[in-house]
């Protein structure tokens, strides 16, 4: 990567893939594409406990950002990133590991970066996504919609005429 001159302080420093991709405003609208995906997928949609999926999107921004060579925001609010003991309490199985990177593979070709660019960005994300992987069980059933049986299959306690 080529060196940049930082005029405000005046010394220079890498340009790092972070720059090369356009910064703050790519990576805002690869995790805006990858969780309008997630928020309508059965399977993945239950991982997330918040109601509002802003939060994870905004922590995923943050980490992507400081792996690329953005600004180390996530470290300094959440400490190192250690993502297999964050994603331990979650059952990423083959099948889900295949779901997020449909959605990831969704939002980079949205996104439109250079064909080495997304190629660099691919195989880190193919890396990460296999590493956590930490069982071979089914997924389990989504929760249901409603609360109670359904009118199918709710007794008939004689009550109606």
């Amino acid at each position: 990567m080529a060196a940049q001159e930082d005029r405000r302080q005046g010394r220079r420093r890498q340009v790092t893939f972070y720059d090369e991709i356009g910064g703050h405003a790519t990576f805002q609208r690869i995790v805006e594409v990858f969780y309008r995906e997630v928020a309508v997928d059965p399977v993945m949609r239950p991982m997330y406990p918040e109601e509002d999926l802003g939060p994870a999107a905004e922590r995923l921004t943050m980490f992507l950002e400081q792996y690329w060579g953005g600004p180390g925001t996530y470290s300094e609010r959440r400490g190192h990133p250690r993502l297999r003991m964050r994603h331990v309490p979650f059952h990423v199985n083959p099948d889900a590991r295949d779901r997020w990177l449909a959605h990831m593979r969704t939002a980079l070709d949205e996104a439109q970066l250079s064909p080495l660019h997304d190629a660099t960005f691919w195989d880190y994300l193919q890396r990460a996504a296999h590493s956590l992987v930490n069982t071979f069980e089914d997924s389990p059933e989504p929760p249901p919609t409603t609360i109670g049986p359904t009118q199918e299959r709710r007794p008939d306690l004689g009550l109606t005429s």
